[in-house]
């Protein structure tokens, strides 16, 4: 209680401060030293006092400051260890506040790699900025940030706004970034690596640019496939334009989170940078939209508390499917709904928290708050949908909003849309509108073929031949195609066989797909079709193919394992580390070869290469009961990660090993061998009751 207490306390105080103190501008001049990970920094805030208060605070995550200056006079401060405090020197009316910092960020800012693949990126959404840069917690506080780094100058630097100009020194560089308009403190972003770019211009004139490592070039087309079309699109849908000067992606690899919308500089990960086969498996495409979306909704507006979390989400959702209808096309669109209702569906049986909660749900904030605008759009109408938003966005620009805020143009453009029985049924209860999605669902045809087909369920297949094969052979989207291979996936093969042949004619790579998944058992006179799936253009479908033809036909293992000898698959590397598993499991290599690939296998368990990577080795090597001590020693490495889906699967995995004597002697003999902080995270395992 007494800690609610201290926390709604603090939260009160930085909301009387931003009504009371404005901060405008500010310039940052920092470095960054990739060994030590620190950050040192000269600051110069200029801020207005509209009324006087005791104390102003800066959030600042245990950093360490120096000439602390208020208009030019050095001042008495205080430092909590999480705000700089300030408490004389100031006026009421314009001030200007400059300081000297150092700071050692344990989160926010993060170092991957090392020499030529190092990296180094921010995460302040969720994370705070506050651990590298002195600013404001509180979204509601917006300031022109211009920073100015120094670093080394055989990498590129990346940040928020316009590189205005570079200066080089012996061997390090300055970029001097800049910012015309306001924003929140979780935007502000580096992004420093080795990156190659390519700038194209809006429509309206507005650069975007693409960076790129410069060993992913050939995958630069497929990666940012369609950017400028969805760019094109959102101008003219969303009636508003682009709100800043420039607009960059940046790739980095480890990423936290798919992608993430800093102001004018989006980072993403490094998962989305692929190349046409890996393109039908799993692109940038929607994320890339949402993350667009987002300049507007969320950068250019953003909402006051996290209550009113969803005018983000749900916006950068919605607007993302919108933009993907640009793209694919109406079927997509409504497919692409009709999941997500499903989802909502099942949630609202356990999840009770509604839309309009802080603690709601990430499937709430996103899919919920997208499926509550697709409501109100459907409900006035596109052009007044459009009006409002246009409205909505132009009234409050650079500026925070809530729930009401939004509804009230609703209200404006739409008098007859019921804006509080809307609130009330869509964001205020948990449960979803599965009747009222259905119908909206229905307007699509497409959608009205899939729940037909779903109906054929309750028949026979010999019933539902002739059907069956209509479909399969129409130009019906391939949900429609995939739902039939799914009702037929336990049928005797022989009653079956002419609809799996004529689902691999579609030469659709999903319906093929489904065929290569639902068809354990392969016939010796379907074999020849089936290896054909070995040859689409979608990884997953090779590596299903490969592992059921694997077990179907081992006498021909050695053909498989020469077909999948170059395959290396998407940056997982998941058909490189296919190949290897099953050569470790094959007569036909020598011993020095085996040994050649259980080395590769353990290469890409260690910290060179991306957690997706090491995971995916991982699970190979204990799957074959591999226990060399550098296996667990990348594997006690891996708790010390900073992607917590990563540390978790490292330790989970240690806790089952520690059931097995052996393994817990093995990792008591490699402890007194570990750099410190693997040492305590294995010894705090070590200690833990079975």
């Amino acid at each position: 209680m007494r800690i609610l207490s201290f926390l709604l306390l603090s939260a009160f105080t930085f909301a009387q401060q931003t009504q009371n103190v404005d901060f405008k501008t500010v310039k940052g001049n920092i470095s960054i030293n990739p060994t030590e990970k620190k950050v040192l920094g000269s600051i110069k805030y200029i801020f207005e006092v509209r009324k006087m208060m005791d104390t102003i605070k800066i959030d600042a995550q245990k950093m360490s400051f120096t000439s602390v200056k208020i208009n030019n006079k050095q001042v008495k401060f205080t430092n909590s260890g999480k705000t700089l405090n300030l408490f004389e020197g100031f006026k009421k009316g314009k001030n200007s506040l400059t300081f000297d910092y150092e700071a050692f960020p344990k989160q926010t800012m993060y170092f991957t790699g090392v020499e030529n693949n190092l990296q180094i990126w921010t995460q302040g959404q969720g994370k705070y900025t506050s651990h590298w840069f002195p600013s404001f917690d509180d979204v509601n506080e917006k300031v022109i940030f211009n920073l100015n780094i120094t670093f080394d100058k055989k990498y590129n630097v990346i940040a928020n706004g316009f590189l205005k100009t570079t200066y080089t020194s012996s061997n390090s560089k300055k970029w001097y970034y800049e910012m015309k308009q306001p924003m929140s403190s979780y935007l502000l972003a580096i992004a420093i690596g080795d990156f190659v770019n390519k700038v194209t211009p809006s429509k309206s004139g507005i650069p975007l640019q693409f960076f790129i490592q410069p060993k992913d070039t050939a995958k630069f087309e497929p990666t940012y496939r369609y950017s400028k079309q969805i760019f094109d699109y959102f101008e003219k849908e969303i009636g508003v334009k682009y709100p800043w000067k420039i607009y960059k992606q940046v790739p980095v690899e480890d990423f936290l989170y798919a992608g993430m919308e800093n102001t004018t500089t989006t980072i993403f990960a490094q998962d989305f940078v692929i190349d046409s086969t890996a393109f039908n498996d799993r692109n940038y495409v929607n994320v890339n939209a949402h993350e667009l979306a987002h300049q507007w909704f969320g950068d250019l507006v953003t909402a006051k508390s996290g209550k009113h979390h969803w005018l983000q989400e749900g916006f950068a959702t919605y607007y993302a499917l919108l933009a993907e209808r640009e793209v694919f096309g109406d079927d997509y669109f409504y497919h692409q709904l009709y999941r997500s209702s499903l989802q909502l569906r099942n949630a609202s049986k356990t999840d009770t928290i509604p839309v309009m909660n802080e603690k709601a749900s990430s499937l709430s904030f996103y899919q919920k708050g997208a499926w509550a605008l697709h409501f109100i759009r459907e409900s006035i109408g596109a052009k007044s949908f459009q009006k409002a938003v246009k409205s909505y966005l132009k009234k409050y620009k650079f500026r925070n909003v809530d729930t009401d805020d939004f509804l009230a143009e609703i209200k404006k453009v739409a008098p007859f849309f019921d804006t509080d029985n809307f609130k009330k049924t869509w964001l205020e209860d948990y449960h979803f509108q599965m009747e009222v999605a259905n119908s909206l669902l229905k307007k699509n045809q497409f959608i009205n073929t899939l729940f037909e087909t779903q109906q054929l369920r309750k028949k026979s297949v010999a019933e539902n031949n002739s059907k069956f094969i209509e479909l399969l052979q129409s130009d019906s989207f391939y949900p429609v195609k995939t739902e039939i291979l799914y009702q037929i996936r336990d049928t005797p093969f022989e009653e079956k066989e002419s609809l799996l042949r004529l689902a691999l004619k579609t030469n659709d790579v999903k319906v093929r797909q489904a065929v290569a998944e639902f068809v354990k058992d392969i016939p010796v006179d379907f074999k020849a079709e089936y290896e054909t799936l070995l040859n689409d253009s979608s990884y997953e479908t090779k590596e299903i193919a490969f592992m059921n033809l694997w077990k179907n036909f081992p006498n021909d293992r050695s053909v498989y394992l020469a077909k999948a000898k170059n395959w290396v698959g998407g940056n997982d590397k998941s058909l490189r580390i296919l190949y290897l598993t099953f050569a470790l499991e094959s007569s036909d290599f020598s011993e020095e070869e085996q040994t050649s690939y259980l080395d590769e296998l353990l290469n890409y368990t260690s910290p060179n290469f991306e957690s997706s990577v090491r995971q995916n080795a991982f699970v190979t090597l204990f799957s074959i009961n591999i226990s060399v001590d550098i296996l667990l020693k990348n594997l006690v490495n891996a708790t010390t990660h900073h992607k917590w889906q990563f540390t978790k699967y490292s330790r989970d995995k240690i806790r089952s090993l520690l059931m097995t004597d052996d393994y817990r002697r093995q990792f008591e003999q490699i402890l007194i061998t570990l750099p410190d902080g693997e040492k305590t995270n294995l010894q705090n395992l070590l200690n833990e009751k079975p």
